[in-house]
């Protein structure tokens, strides 16, 4: 049996009868099972054998068990011979024996089956698994939120715990938050606020949203509640978020729609965490400027820890320690070490003086641009002076605005090191990247009141270095031709000092009077910029004019000409007490210009004048969103007659920086025609009230405002002829300032005036 088991037919490999040995013994073991399954599973007793039958086997519960046979020795020699044949044959061997099986007896046990060792799990005792033990910090926790809930009145066994009595707050877009109402919850209002601001649920939500959406931003938003709550010390806090229909007003049902669905968050905050040892490194080595640095970090042991409080005690501690000198200053990255056994934070911020410095010299990597002189001109220090780092910041500022470059960079480098008790020496160098310096500009415009209007100009801002402008410019236009050339240098003599020098040639044809005009006129101003917005300006000219003009027409027949030859020496003084150059809000601005004047007209007659204007203006803020304006303007002309005064040098008013409603020089005296022919005194009133909205992120604001004005030929103010104007303004707020549009309507028009005008600016009006 063994060799019929092993060998080879002929012309096969010993792999095939191997494959084939194994084929035979699968269906020969599944004959056997063939035959084995009807006789357990026959339940009726079986006939008696006849005599040519051979015995019955005996059953199968009762067969000994002397020697386990192997799966190889019951399997026939016929059966591996011809597995196919021997397994076809096995429904009538199992016939043949089904009779002779006896019936089971089914309190019985089964013998074992053959080469089965295992035994029944019955039988088998498993053994005690000892439960895990907790960590001590996760302990501590779960037994502080386990207190938290039963003080709430929450089970802790609750699947989904929730506050019994809370204070709600209802944060829109369908999410609440709720907080235990017998609790005083420090800076609960602030937690809720920008929670509120950066919640994915309120940010993300719409009707479109699912069920299975709503809970992904909802465990989202509950780690950022987390963060917050950490944010404000509350270290142990807990959140609960809950997922909720709303009831019908009308059926009372709960609705599950997405859209109705309310996503709570009870929060449980447990104790506040405060500060408790603060570590500042090295801050102490700074000696007697220790305590004003100490008390720039405004952060002390016992406080509750907030990190926003951490991130601005940091800025302030920098902005310090660059203020008193320290020049290479270094604040590290802070560390909070928290401890929830002490319910406290330990805070290390890493501090490097690094020593402290005065100012020394400054160095322009580009001479011949921009010399090292003329920077340092322009900074607001002087060589020795405590280093500042707001003033290296200015200075780069400064020279960004000259326009004549695109970048800098101010670098300090030590040319000193400090000695014991005395600064070291700083000097600045100063890096630039040259800009375009050539300017062609174009403007069109058309208006009511001036016609058509077209300029165009080309400048270079550094053609006499340094900072040495010339513009050369023209005009063409309905009532107004002209050209000429500029010249300015700006910083010159110091910060924000401008000498001007402008000649040009121009003819005008207004309805007041026609002029052809050349002009010369120097001046030196020192200016309020942007940049450093100034308590007091002021500006001092020289004024050479030749012109010829005449009044308007009278019944179409033109006056004659004459011509003014006029030397002026204007000058101006502002004393600015606003807090802000384009957008004043507070405070108030008061200003007076000066020009006497030396008029001589040809063919005869001259006088001498003095033409003066005061300007003030005031600022109220009332609440958080409205600023009440008022204007005032005074002018008078005295000393000569209005005859030996040029039209174009007398008083007018009218216009969106006079009297908004009316057009340009529309008010004052007129001729016979209703043309106006100017005054010798001026008088302006101007209220308005810009009220900030919550249009597109606050930025626009409605302006209502009241003007009014009137022109005497008397020289002082007679107030006798004021014309008001009124209407609405729209103010839209950019970086750069504001972006004005007002319209306007006269109040007492007279004939010949326009019943709307419109002025567009950048800026406030006054």
């Amino acid at each position: 049996m063994a060799s019929a088991k092993t060998a080879s037919p002929a012309g096969n490999s010993s792999t095939g009868s191997f494959s084939r040995l194994i084929a035979g013994k699968l269906l020969v073991g599944a004959a056997l099972i063939a035959v084995a399954t009807p006789a357990i599973a026959q339940s009726a007793p079986p006939e008696q054998p006849t005599a040519t039958e051979p015995p019955a086997a005996p059953p199968l519960a009762a067969q000994p068990v002397a020697a386990e046979p192997s799966l190889e020795d019951l399997i026939p020699d016929s059966a591996v011979a011809d597995p196919e044949a021997w397994v076809r044959q096995a429904p009538a061997a199992a016939s043949a024996g089904q009779d002779e099986v006896l019936a089971l007896d089914p309190g019985a046990p089964l013998a074992p089956l053959p080469d089965l060792q295992l035994a029944w799990p019955d039988d088998q005792a498993l053994p005690d698994v000892e439960p895990l033990s907790p960590e001590a910090d996760i302990q501590l926790a779960e037994d502080a939120a386990e207190k938290e809930l039963q003080a709430a009145g929450i089970a802790p066994g609750d699947a989904v715990p929730r506050l019994v009595d809370a204070k709600v707050d209802d944060l829109g877009k369908g999410v609440e938050l709720g907080f235990p109402a017998d609790d005083q919850i420090a800076g609960r209002e602030d937690i809720a606020g920008r929670f509120a601001e950066l919640s994915t649920l309120r940010r993300l939500r719409d009707d479109d949203d699912n069920i299975a959406q709503l809970a992904r931003r909802a465990r989202s938003d509950r780690d950022l509640l987390l963060r917050t709550l950490r944010n404000y010390g509350y270290y142990d806090a807990e959140v609960y978020q809950t997922l909720g229909g709303v009831k019908d007003g009308d059926s009372g049902e709960t609705l599950a729609e997405p859209g109705k669905v309310k996503v709570r968050f009870d929060v449980i905050p447990g104790p506040r965490f405060v500060f408790g040892a603060i570590n500042l490194a090295d801050l102490e080595s700074t000696g007697d400027d220790y305590a004003k640095l100490r008390a720039a970090f405004d952060i002390q042991p016992g406080e509750p820890v907030i990190g926003d409080d951490i991130v601005t005690e940091q800025a302030d501690l920098t902005i310090e320690l660059g203020e008193t000198g320290y020049a290479f200053a270094q604040v590290g990255k802070p560390d909070l070490l928290i401890d929830h056994a002490r319910r406290e934070g330990d805070l290390t911020l890493p501090v490097t003086p690094a020593g402290k410095y005065n100012f020394g010299a400054v160095h322009s990597a580009l001479p011949r641009f921009l010399s090292s002189r003329h920077l340092a001109s322009i900074a607001r220090f002087d060589p020795g002076d405590l280093y500042r780092k707001s003033e290296a910041d200015d200075l780069r500022r400064a020279i960004l605005a000259t326009g004549l470059v695109s970048s800098v960079t101010v670098i300090p480098r030590e040319v000193e090191a400090p000695a014991p008790g005395d600064p070291g020496v700083v000097d600045l160098d100063v890096a630039l990247t040259k800009a375009k310096l050539r300017t062609i500009a174009g403007l069109a415009g058309y208006s009511s009141g001036e016609g058509f209007r077209v300029e165009a100009s080309w400048e270079h801002r550094n053609l006499f270095p340094p900072e040495g402008m010339l513009r050369v410019r023209g005009v063409a236009g309905t009532q107004e031709q002209l050209a000429g050339v500029t010249f300015r240098r700006n910083n010159v003599w110091g910060r924000d000092r401008i000498l001007s020098v402008d000649l040009y040639a121009q003819t005008q044809d207004r309805k007041a009077f026609a002029a052809r005009t050349v002009s010369f006129l120097a001046q030196f101003v020192r200016q309020s910029t942007i940049i450093y917005q100034k308590r007091m300006t002021y500006g001092i000219g020289l004024e050479a004019v030749a012109t010829g003009e005449r009044e308007g027409s009278v019944g179409g027949v033109r006056a004659p000409r004459q011509t003014f030859f006029i030397g002026a020496l204007p000058g101006h003084f502002l004393y600015d007490a606003s807090n802000d150059l384009l957008d004043p809000t507070t405070g108030f601005r008061a200003g007076i210009r000066l020009s006497p004047e030396y008029s001589k007209i040809s063919g005869g007659g001259s006088g001498t004048y003095i033409k003066a204007q005061l300007d003030g203006s005031y600022y109220q803020p009332v609440g958080e969103k409205i600023v009440l304006a008022a204007r005032a303007r005074l002018g008078t002309i005295t000393g000569a007659d209005i005859a030996q005064i040029a039209p174009s040098r007398r008083f007018y008013a009218g216009g969106g920086g006079s009297v908004r409603g009316y057009g340009y020089q529309q008010i004052g005296p007129r001729n016979s025609l209703g043309d106006p022919s100017g005054g010798r005194s001026l008088s302006e009133l101007a209220f308005e009230a810009r009220v900030r909205t919550g249009l597109f992120g606050g930025a626009l604001a409605f302006v209502p405002f009241v003007d009014a004005g009137a022109v005497d030929t008397t020289t002082t103010p007679s107030f006798q002829d004021l014309r008001f104007g009124a209407g609405l303004g729209i103010r839209y707020y950019t970086n750069f300032g504001p972006l004005r549009i007002d319209v306007g309507t006269p109040l007492n028009p007279r004939k010949g005036d326009s019943r709307i005008g419109v002025y567009v600016a950048l800026g406030q009006a006054f």
